[in-house]
């Protein structure tokens, strides 16, 4: 009975003072989406770099998702969240056909996204097609 005295009062202690806690103030701030861009980064250079470059630019198997192409209202999140459950079939580039990439998690795809629209709208669009595959 003495330990239950002295048990229960230090409980009712802890759990009040655990809901007073000062550090959580900043988890109901919004994010500036920095986080998740950082994160996108990480994702895309694990994910997509291989083909479309560090840099965003593209490389010989992949085009650059900083080309007008790619802007949102012709290539919307949805087309992003769709290439790598199910593939591309090429349509604007002449790099063949895009494969799917399962192991990218839904988590990571949002913050790729993040990452790649930022990217744009840092660095702006790229003509297409690019000076290189321009004929004229």
């Amino acid at each position: 009975m003495r330990v239950t005295r002295i048990v229960a009062p230090l409980t009712v202690a802890v759990v009040l003072l655990g809901a007073c806690g000062g550090d959580d103030e900043t988890t109901d701030q919004p994010s500036d989406g920095t986080d998740e861009i950082a994160e996108g980064e990480t994702a895309y250079v694990a994910h997509c770099a291989e083909c479309h470059g560090v840099d965003l630019r593209g490389t010989d198997t992949g085009p650059s998702f900083l080309s007008i192409v790619y802007e949102p209202s012709h290539h919307p999140d949805d087309a992003f969240r769709s290439a790598p459950r199910v593939g591309v079939v090429a349509h604007h580039w002449d790099f063949g056909d895009m494969a799917p990439v399962p192991d990218v998690t839904d988590e990571e795809l949002e913050s790729i996204i993040a990452f790649v629209r930022d990217a744009q709208e840092r660095e702006g669009f790229e003509d297409y097609p690019p000076p290189e595959l321009d004929p004229s």
